[in-house]
Formats: C-alpha cells, structure tokens, sequence
C-alpha cells in the first residue's frame, strides 16, 4: 500500500507559515534542493490543498521556460508537469485539469482507494490545512520535515490543537545542512 508522506518546513517551535502565511523565514540552498529532488523525483503523486495548488500551479509548469531558470527550476518545472497531482479542494470547479484529480468529498474514503493503487509514496506538499485534516483522520502515514533554525512564536502550526495522540518513529534518514536546517524523516506507528 502507498503512503501518503507530508513534506513541511517547520520553525523550531512547531509553526509551518507565520501568522499570515509568510514563509520568508524558511532556508533552502542548492544542497536541499538537490537533496530534494532526488528523493521527489522518485515520487509520481503530489498532493496539495487548493491554496497551495494555484499558487504552485501559477509558477511551475512554465518556471523552465524562463530565461534566468535556475538548475532547481528546471529540474522541479519538469518533475511538476509530469507527476499525477491530487488536490483537496470543497470550491474548486472538477474541470479536466491535465493530470490532475480534485477530491471534494469523501476525503478518507477518496485518499484510502488513491494508497491503494500502484505507485510510489504520495507526498503532500506544504498545504497546512490539508495536512490538519488529514492528521485529524489518520491518514497520514510519514512526516518529512525540514527544521528551520529560527522560532516564530506564533503563525500557523503542523498540528492542530486537540489531537489524538500519535506514536512516530524516527527514519534514519536524517541529515544536517550547512544552513542550519535538520532533516527529520517519522513514521507513524500504527502499532
């Protein structure tokens, strides 16, 4: 079964966006871009909430074409147009989006018949909204965090206040950057 694996940057004291959705604080480099996307490039499903969606789809699909298109632009525009996009959205219209499923109801039952399928894992980018709903019904199977160095003292957080409690396992796949950030890889426990 495939699992579905959020990839967050995270400040060091929980927080994925600051108090409104600023993400001006978070470090990446060529040395996680590359980290990144070899592990991405393996990947053939993204999932985003509808904001995270538009504002991806907005500057993907055409970042390789532009003239001062860095490695990282060209190498993600790629994998972005041709990985299978899901996105979680009540509003959005199901117009024929090229490679693109839009789930607006029944999420669990939707996301669970998704795992199913053959494939790799299923890596939930950013979308915080997505991510609390999807921690709130256990379906979330790994998180993959990028640990910033900085403490924002308030903004939006991973989880949500409220939740059940979750047992996580740490991968051995954790890595330091020369920037500052930490790489922690968990997976939920089911046990």
């Amino acid at each position: 079964m495939r699992k579905i694996i959020s990839f967050m940057h995270i400040s060091l004291d929980g927080f994925v966006a600051g108090p409104t959705g600023e993400m001006d604080w978070i470090k990446v480099d060529q040395e996680i871009f590359d980290h990144v996307g070899k592990r991405i490039s393996e990947g053939d499903t993204a999932l985003y909430g509808r904001v995270t969606y538009e504002m991806m789809e907005s500057y993907w699909p055409t970042a390789a074409d532009k003239p001062n298109a860095t490695k990282h632009d060209i190498e993600h525009s790629r994998w972005y147009k041709k990985v299978h996009k899901v996105v979680l959205s009540r509003t959005m219209e199901d117009v024929d989006l090229p490679n693109t499923t839009i789930i607006s109801d029944n999420l669990s039952d939707r996301l669970n018949q998704i795992k199913q399928e053959s494939g790799n894992e299923i890596l939930l980018f950013g979308s915080p909204k997505a991510t609390h709903s999807l921690t709130q019904q256990n379906l979330i199977d790994g998180y993959w965090l990028f640990v910033n160095p900085v403490i924002l003292g308030q903004g939006i957080p991973l989880f949500v206040k409220n939740q059940e409690k979750t047992k996580l396992k740490l991968l051995p796949a954790t890595r330091q950057f020369s920037c500052g950030v930490t790489e922690l890889n968990y997976e939920v426990d089911r046990k």
